[in-house]
């Protein structure tokens, strides 16, 4: 069981304080906005990858359509 002296550990609270002064604000701050930025332009990047790969794949479905299409009613001349 933990008393609450032990809670109350001067040293630690002490190190903590000392710790947490050191925490800079704006560089807190820069790396919160970077992370951010970073974020939106991943999910950006993963978006575009997507969209291209289905518009790749539909103008290859359109074209091997198109070739078959043609194949298949193309008149016979004997």
């Amino acid at each position: 069981m933990v008393t609450l002296d032990q809670l109350l550990d001067t040293q630690r609270l002490d190190r903590i304080t000392a710790e947490a002064r050191q925490i800079q604000f704006g560089r807190v701050l820069l790396t919160v906005l970077a992370s951010i930025f970073y974020g939106i332009g991943w999910i950006t990047a993963r978006g575009f990858g997507v969209l291209w790969l289905a518009l790749t794949w539909s103008a290859v479905a359109v074209k091997v359509g198109w070739q078959e299409g043609r194949r298949k009613s193309a008149p016979k001349r004997t």
